[in-house]
């Protein structure tokens, strides 16, 4: 392969990336044409990019960037994966798909979040991580079930403090004052 062809294989690669903030690098395994197209096709539908890479060219095309340690020591047949909804629900589904009969060899070697590389076990972790949607639910029912036990509170001092109010008044009541 001719130098040009080199650089632009890197610049488009680089294109691809831009605004990517982590990758999963995937081993395919001996996984044939076919097989290789359809988990392409059911990785696109939950807007997941799966592209096969030559280790030497993606080193050039993600180095000075966050994304650099995700080949640090790639060795074999590599492609990354990028996109999903946040790197959770990434990991999470090539995670699955590594159980999947239909792409037996198929594995997640490793990759880069936040500029830190992952080995293949960290990957595992992640996918273990509550997904953003996870996190926002999680978060709206913290700060829900502050909102309503402060709002209790106030209720019941109010409440507490309208009910000696009316004992007062039936007090007064009693003794024969006038009320008000």
């Amino acid at each position: 392969m001719s130098r040009a062809i080199k650089d632009m294989l890197v610049d488009d690669l680089k294109g691809r990336l831009v605004g990517v903030g982590e990758v999963i690098v995937v081993s395919l395994g001996k996984l044939d044409a076919q097989k290789t197209t359809q988990l392409r096709q059911s990785l696109r539908k939950k807007r997941i990019n799966l592209h096969l890479v030559k280790n030497s060219l993606a080193r050039r095309a993600m180095a000075d960037t966050p994304l650099a340690p995700a080949f640090e020591r790639a060795e074999g047949m590599l492609a990354i994966a990028w996109g999903g909804e946040d790197v959770v629900d990434l990991a999470k589904e090539l995670d699955r798909l590594q159980g999947v009969k239909d792409y037996e060899g198929f594995e997640c070697r490793g990759g880069a979040l936040d500029g830190a590389r992952l080995e293949a076990d960290d990957v595992k972790l992640v996918a273990k991580w509550p997904t953003r949607a996870e996190q926002l639910s999680i978060l709206s029912g913290q700060i829900s079930s502050m909102g309503s036990r402060l709002s209790g509170q106030i209720v019941s001092a109010g409440g507490t403090l309208a009910g000696q109010f009316k004992s007062r008044v039936e007090d007064l009541e009693k003794a024969g004052a006038p009320a008000g």
